[in-house]
């Protein structure tokens, strides 16, 4: 189905069907993405709603004449879904102006948000509610809920509480027709056919623009216990995990874990973060307790029973919550030092937890072969998800190596599907991996979501070019 530009009749007849000050030029950061891959079109226009039925009026409105349109969040999605390269020049449809919490519900352990809410604003109302929202990631002061739940997001804390859609209750979205649907249910069981809420999370903006939603809360854990456990390789940290998880069950919050690339390159490229210990270890953890009580003890007790194991070599458990925002000031830097070094190719990849040590020592191995990298494996090993990423040479740059990203990228993938892994574990596909998706996926699931995408949206204007190639 051919789509259309916005143009200047189309901007002035939806223009007096809004309020004033809606529709605007699009600034350069609604053109820009944070790996600097794509460019959004600047002749694209900018919407900023200021309520769900401003948002179904638009929607409706570029439905009709065929004029894409691309949900944008806070703008830190690592896959290109929140910009449009090419094609016709989309409408951008941004909902920070939608940011309030429209209520809190500590009995029930739900908070309703509006789609539009900084994802660290919603953590601080729930806080004030005595309750923890415990989606954590290192972009939570500028990404927005709506584009956390478009995307599935993921974080440290994923171990214990789940992805994002574990989090959510219910929706408010508007459809690609300009229809609203009103999802926004509190409910905990509700089996009353297919499951909206489930499709549209995740979807990356490709089948609606979700405006609200209703997120579970948990009770905040009276005792925080966290350490920096130094291992001897991914395989004792797999088993670490299984001791932790026998001694202290699903008080495991987070268990992260890094090679010494990462914490060296944070020491080159931002020197001022403080690093735990004087000579950087081959392969060290971060492992969090959330308990009614004792956590630091119960940390204490874990790290004797690893060390009588041989599992662990050195640790150290934070005895302050200074020490504590260190570790994971390292940790969560991390990415940011990536980005100052410059990758040749990153992957967000997922693995069953067994087949990880040998994924790890296996595509190590296969790239020394192809070229001479460094590779700075870290993430959150609790439940499979490594980022894995390829980096030049110490001296060269990564502009060194572009005939070669390809290649990398293929090795690694092809190598995680090998392992029955995925490409995608928590960034989602967006525009950078429609390809992979083509390659990977299933057969009868493509063709499904092929099917889904149009039935909900005949005319093919949501993100267009997301998930499924344009």
């Amino acid at each position: 189905m051919s789509l259309n530009s916005v143009s200047p009749a189309f901007l002035d007849d939806l223009a007096s069907r809004l309020p004033a000050d809606t529709l605007r030029s699009p600034e350069p950061r609604y053109l820009e993405e944070p790996r600097g891959r794509y460019a959004g079109q600047p002749e694209a226009a900018l919407a900023l709603p200021r309520s769900t039925e401003d948002v179904a009026t638009i929607v409706s409105a570029c439905n009709a004449a065929r004029v894409p349109v691309v949900p944008y969040g806070g703008g830190t999605g690592l896959v290109g879904g929140q910009v449009m390269p090419d094609g016709p020049e989309p409408l951008i449809l941004s909902l920070e102006r939608m940011n309030k919490i429209r209520s809190v519900h500590p009995l029930e352990n739900v908070l309703v948000a509006e789609a539009g809410a900084i994802l660290a604003d919603v953590q601080a109302a729930a806080e004030e509610a005595d309750r923890l929202f415990p989606l954590s990631l290192a972009a939570e002061g500028t990404a927005r809920i709506g584009g956390n739940l478009a995307t599935n997001a993921g974080g440290v804390n994923v171990l214990r509480y789940g992805n994002t859609r574990d989090l959510c209750l219910g929706l408010e979205a508007v459809l690609p027709t300009g229809e609203v649907w009103s999802g926004l249910t509190r409910l905990r069981k509700d089996n009353t056919g297919y499951d909206l809420r489930g499709l549209l999370i995740g979807a990356e903006g490709s089948l609606g623009v979700i405006t609200a939603a209703a997120l579970k809360l948990a009770p905040r854990p009276a005792s925080l216990g966290t350490a920096l456990m130094v291992v001897t390789d991914p395989a004792a940290a797999l088993r670490l995990l299984e001791l932790a998880r026998d001694n202290v069950g699903e008080a495991v919050s987070a268990f992260e874990i890094m090679h010494r690339q990462g914490p060296a390159f944070v020491a080159e490229t931002l020197p001022d973060i403080r690093q735990p210990f004087a000579t950087l270890p081959e392969w060290m953890v971060l492992i969090e307790l959330g308990m009614a009580r004792d956590a630091e003890t119960a940390l204490e007790a874990l790290f004797a029973a690893a060390l009588d194991a041989g599992l662990v070599s050195d640790g150290l458990i934070a005895q302050s919550e200074a020490q504590r925002a260190d570790f994971w000031s390292l940790r969560e830097h991390i990415p940011i030092a990536n980005k100052r070094i410059g990758s040749i190719s990153s992957h967000d990849i997922s693995l069953p937890l067994t087949a990880l040590p040998e994924f790890i020592q296996e595509a190590g191995d296969k790239l020394a072969a192809l070229g001479d990298f460094r590779i700075n494996c870290f993430g959150h090993l609790g439940d499979g998800n490594l980022h894995y990423n390829v980096f030049p040479a110490k001296g060269r740059d990564r502009s060194d190596y572009e005939n070669q990203r390809d290649a990398v990228k293929t090795l690694v993938h092809d190598l995680v599907a090998a392992y029955d892994g995925s490409f995608s574990a928590e960034h989602g596909v967006g525009r950078f991996k429609t390809g992979d998706l083509q390659r990977y996926g299933d057969p009868a699931k493509l063709v499904a979501m092929r099917a889904i995408k149009s039935a909900l949206d005949p005319n093919g204007i949501m993100n267009p070019g997301v998930v499924l190639p344009f």
